[in-house]
């Protein structure tokens, strides 16, 4: 197989010539530029050339997915970020002006930097997150990057040059002695940024310390490669290499996940991707897919059920669809909880059975992952059908409850009590 070059990344310096690829007018220019001076930009020649459509731009899902639209900052910011560009203010009194606006965007939801921090040996532990009693995650300080960005993530703060807002660590010996310490902890998930954007030899020295503990019966990887950069399992110096370590994990038996992150269907087209799972299915690892239902680029039916098909066809497993977290552009990219079942079930019903793996629409919230069940009357009441997938609390995982409802709700803190209770379930407060 043919050697590809390895992946050229461009950043916020390379978006207005990335840009001369369509016409926009230079007001239009500006304000992407002061949206990328906030939140954070970066693509690579695969995305640029190989799943944008251009002559689709701007409404080209994979354009509107990495490049930034005019929409995700209120107003207000945008003209302020934009006036302060347009009139070439010093650079520190840009960056803070940025650091003021992301300030606003909620960097941090659902207890990130307090609550689920854990604690070993009174040393608090920044670059792990501790929320479910069976689950670790483990975020490498390397990995703390992507291939490409997607406009939308919860994880912005990761990428946005402000340290104090990472989380990340490479603290291995502390990570492991916390996991032993802690044998009700049977699953990891080393997420990001990316790990796949480190080599083969640095993800190593994270999993391999993993395989020393009983108690840890399976690992996760979350990812975006396969649709950023499928040539990381195929072509790059040390695919092979990667492989191999997901071999030996399977030998230690362990179960090994690639948590991928598919956004769209043109995502999967190429064939390169179809190659990638070819191989890592080959290694004995099982991929996994989720991804967020985000408005403009997969509000639709027909992109998620064409999604989980293909996925299926592919071998791998449909798992989340997950609503869009309250951070950062969520006013932009936010679907109502109402639309968002109805795309879901409309999607669910037009595929088969293989594929109903999947679960959604899903919020990854403060109490944990609260599901859309539906909308229906109850006493006379129009209200929001849920439960917990995960909890916190694991006595409130799979219990029903109800909410108002609410037509302009989006996310879990948006809902009320149905029927004038003044909580959900015992334990379970809104907001």
């Amino acid at each position: 197989m043919r050697r590809r070059p390895p992946s050229s990344s461009c950043g916020r310096r390379s978006l207005d010539g990335l840009l001369q690829r369509v016409s926009l007018p230079d007001t239009e220019r500006l304000a992407l530029r002061a949206v990328s001076s906030v939140l954070p930009f970066r693509t690579n020649s695969y995305v640029v050339d190989e799943l944008i459509d251009w002559a689709a731009v701007p409404e080209d899902p994979i354009f509107r997915l990495t490049f930034p639209q005019t929409g995700m900052l209120p107003a207000p910011d945008l003209r302020q970020m934009a006036d302060l560009l347009d009139r070439e203010a010093p650079r520190a009194e840009i960056q803070r002006a940025a650091h003021e606006i992301r300030m606003k965007l909620n960097p941090h939801p659902s207890g990130q930097l307090d609550v689920n921090v854990p604690v070993h040996e009174g040393q608090r532990l920044t670059g792990l997150q501790h929320k479910y009693p069976e689950t670790v995650l483990i975020f490498p300080r390397q990995g703390q990057t992507c291939h490409a960005y997607c406009t939308y993530c919860f994880r912005w703060p990761q990428f946005v040059g402000e340290s104090e807002l990472r989380i990340a660590t490479d603290d291995i010996a502390t990570t492991s002695a916390y996991l032993r310490a802690h044998p009700e902890v049977t699953s990891t998930l080393i997420t990001g940024g990316d790990p796949l954007v480190m080599s083969t030899e640095v993800l190593r020295r994270y999993v391999e310390p993993l395989l020393k503990i009983d108690t840890v019966r399976s690992i996760r990887i979350g990812t975006k490669s396969l649709a950023f950069w499928p040539y990381r399992f195929t072509t790059d110096r040390d695919a092979d290499d990667l492989l191999r370590l997901f071999e030996q994990v399977v030998a230690s038996g362990r179960h090994l996940a690639l948590m991928a992150h598919f956004t769209h269907p043109q995502e999967l087209r190429p064939p390169v991707v179809r190659e990638a799972m070819r191989r890592i299915h080959d290694s004995g690892a099982v991929i996994r897919c989720q991804g967020p239902l985000v408005a403009g680029i997969n509000d639709s039916a027909e992109a998620w059920a064409e999604l989980w098909d293909v996925t299926t066809t592919l071998g791998a497993v449909p798992y989340y669809q997950f609503v869009e977290r309250d951070t950062g552009p969520q006013g932009y990219f936010g679907v109502p909880l109402f639309r968002g079942h109805q795309i879901f079930r409309d999607a669910y019903s037009r595929v088969s059975g293989l594929a109903r793996t999947v679960r959604g629409p899903v919020m990854s919230a403060m109490p944990g992952k609260v599901c859309v069940d539906g909308v229906a009357e109850v006493a006379g009441e129009k209200v929001f059908v849920l439960h917990l997938i995960q909890a916190r609390d694991p006595g409130l995982v799979d219990r029903p409850f109800f909410a108002a409802y609410d037509e302009g709700a989006t996310w879990f803190t948006d809902l009320k009590p149905a029927f004038g209770s003044a909580e959900f379930l015992p334990g379970l407060e809104p907001g």
